[in-house]
């Protein structure tokens, strides 16, 4: 088995296991992540995810160099693209639900797409991001070039981007990119209480927010707003607006349905 997957308390943990390559991902494990993020996006009892990679070193890599699909030209790999990005997470609009990237160590390439996939990062201080495709003669085509440049500075994105450098947890946080750097022993419960404090919100209205934010991103604030998301209608009409209300009432937790 190459990625692990599991849904326990309403959290899904996808973890790619292929240690002997620093997580790399060859076309199984993207065909095995893709059926993940189906399958996540058709249970409404996960209400966030957790990704990361096997053991300490590494999150993932990017694409594994040594498979059969790098004997492909750029313009093979190019047109055979999954419209989803790479991992199938990269460029994914549809999994309404909050994904936290547990970065474990090197996020490169393909990798470092996978974390731009995600809502919230939460990195070990020996982590290490790059988009180092240039280094070996390749492009980041999964969202890389793309999402970096809208994520941060011109200048920030545009330096890690024609370098190909790698740059430290720190140094993406300061940047913006990273949302909490821990040290390796406490990287686990860091990002416990980033799940917990998911937890303690509407998953109705959670799924509203990601929509709202993936496919509106093309409109302005009043034309986004006027927009009538499958998610943002089921939201203001859910038991969960109703509770959250009630709850705050009698001072009390509110408890979720999700619905």
């Amino acid at each position: 088995m190459t990625v692990h997957f599991e849904v326990i308390d309403h959290v899904a943990r996808v973890t790619i296991d292929r240690p002997q390559v620093l997580n790399a991902v060859d076309d199984k494990t993207h065909r095995t992540l893709c059926e993940i993020w189906e399958c996540i996006e058709a249970d409404r009892d996960v209400r966030v995810v957790v990704v990361t990679g096997a053991g300490e070193k590494s999150f993932c890599v990017g694409a594994d160099m040594s498979a059969d699909a790098i004997d492909k030209t750029g313009l093979e790999y190019w047109a055979d693209l999954d419209p989803n990005g790479f991992g199938g997470l990269s460029l994914r609009t549809t999994l309404d639900v909050p994904v936290i990237a547990r970065v474990n160590g090197y996020a490169f390439g393909g990798g470092m797409e996978m974390v731009l996939g995600c809502d919230i990062v939460v990195a070990a201080e020996h982590a290490q991001f790059g988009l180092t495709e240039p280094r070996v003669g390749r492009i980041a085509l999964d969202g890389g070039v793309t999402q970096l440049v809208r994520r941060l500075p011109y200048n920030q994105a545009m330096g890690l981007l024609l370098t190909g450098r790698r740059a430290r947890a720190a140094e993406l946080e300061r940047m913006g990119l990273v949302n909490e750097v821990a040290p390796s022993s406490e990287l686990d419960a860091a990002v416990d209480r980033w799940v917990a404090d998911i937890l303690a919100c509407s998953p109705s209205s959670l799924r509203a927010v990601k929509q709202m934010v993936q496919r509106t991103a093309h409109l302005t604030s009043q034309e986004a707003r006027a927009v009538r998301l499958p998610a943002l209608m089921e939201a203001l009409d859910s038991e969960d607006s109703k509770e959250g209300v009630l709850a705050f009432q009698e001072k009390r937790k509110p408890i979720w349905k999700g619905q």
